[in-house]
């Protein structure tokens, strides 16, 4: 059964983010708090945590539309081939934020994502997922946690996700009630950017 682990995005505790991220170097599932809705996510480096994913989205882990959620811009080239100078000021202008920026993959990807010719990168506006990554030291692979209630789509009360999640992951994070509303996609891969679903983030802002 999975751990409850309570964290406040304004400061949260450097300890409780160490045990964590202990958990997801060991292959741990965690559930966690981020500017949009609460996702499900494991260690890229880590391919038995990622089976485990695909697995309980009953998706082919090869086929797996799944973002990486980055500390900040600096971890971009391991994964992401180079990009122009346009491209990156949308980058620096939308994040952090409610945005997933689907830009051309490299030749560096996980070994599972090594086919994909590109990739979904997020860096989220909370301080709970950001510490998790950072102290982890490379980036979370992270997909939503959608509801099969249409009419929810995606839960927001953590205890409810803990309720749901138990037996399937190894910690749920407490970090408040999370949003209802997805993050934004934006897709850069190609000459012209392409608005590919509509969430969060305001596209005509940025």
């Amino acid at each position: 059964m999975a751990e409850f682990i309570k964290l406040y995005e304004e400061n949260p505790n450097p300890r409780e983010v160490k045990r964590v991220v202990d958990t997801l170097r060991k292959g741990g599932l965690v559930i966690y708090p981020t500017d949009t809705v609460y996702g499900l996510g494991c260690d890229i480096t880590n391919y038995k945590a990622l089976e485990r994913i695909a697995r309980i989205k009953g998706v082919k882990l090869e086929k797996a539309n799944w973002s990486f959620i980055c500390a900040d811009l600096s971890n971009l080239s391991d994964y992401v081939r180079q990009i122009d100078t346009s491209t990156f000021k949308i980058l620096k202008r939308a994040l952090p934020g409610p945005f997933t920026f689907i830009l051309p993959g490299n030749n560096s990807l996980p070994k599972p994502f090594k086919k994909k010719k590109t990739v979904g990168i997020r860096i989220p506006d909370n301080n709970i997922i950001n510490a998790l990554v950072v102290e982890l030291g490379n980036p979370i692979v992270s997909t939503s946690i959608r509801d099969e209630d249409v009419l929810l789509e995606y839960t927001t009360d953590p205890e409810l996700i803990f309720e749901k999640w138990q037996n399937l992951v190894d910690i749920v994070i407490d970090g408040g009630y999370g949003g209802n509303m997805a993050s934004t996609i934006i897709d850069l891969s190609q000459e012209q950017p392409e608005l590919i679903r509509e969430g969060k983030g305001d596209w005509n802002s940025i």
